[in-house]
C-alpha cells in the first residue's frame, strides 16, 4: 500500500503542479496552450516531482524531481522531445535559484531541438521551500 500512497502523491502532485501553473499568478505564465505543444502526438510520458527546503533547495528539488522513485533507475528525460517545468515558491524565489532549475532541466535533455517550456506559480504558503515538478514526453 506504500506504493500505492507514493503513486497517489506522484499523480496529484504533478496534477496540481500544471493546473496551478495555467491557473493561479505567477511570474511567468503559461497557458493550455504551451501544455499541449508538450503533450500533443508526444507518445510516451514521465512525471516527477520534488520539493525542498533550506540550502541548496532549487538543485535538491530538482534533482528530486528528475530522479522520482516512481520514473524507475533508468528512466530519465535524455530523450524527451518535449519538457514541461513548473517551479512553485512563494515569492522569495531568487534568480540564481531560478537559473539553477533552469541549467539543471536543459543540462539533462540531449536533444537541442526539444520544447522546454518553464512556468512559475506562485503559493504564499511555500516561502523558504521550493517545488519542481517535470512533464517529460516523447520519451523513447
Amino acid at each position: 500500500t506504500d506504493a500505492y500512497s507514493l503513486a497517489d502523491d506522484v499523480c496529484l502532485a504533478g496534477v496540481k503542479s500544471i493546473t496551478d501553473l495555467m491557473l493561479k499568478p505567477g511570474r511567468i505564465n503559461l497557458d493550455f496552450a504551451d501544455v499541449r505543444t508538450v503533450m500533443k502526438d508526444m507518445g510516451n510520458a514521465i512525471m516527477g516531482t520534488g520539493q525542498a527546503d533550506g540550502d541548496d533547495r532549487a538543485i535538491n528539488a530538482t534533482t528530486d524531481a528528475l530522479r522520482n522513485p516512481l520514473l524507475g533507475g533508468d528512466m530519465s528525460i535524455k530523450t524527451a522531445k518535449g519538457v514541461l517545468v513548473n517551479v512553485t515558491s512563494g515569492n522569495d524565489l531568487t534568480l540564481g535559484e531560478w537559473q539553477q532549475v533552469t541549467d539543471k532541466i536543459i543540462s539533462e535533455v540531449e536533444d537541442e531541438d526539444a520544447a522546454v517550456i518553464m512556468g512559475h506559480s506562485i503559493d504564499e504558503n511555500m516561502n523558504g521551500a521550493i517545488r519542481v515538478s517535470i512533464v517529460a514526453t516523447g520519451i523513447d
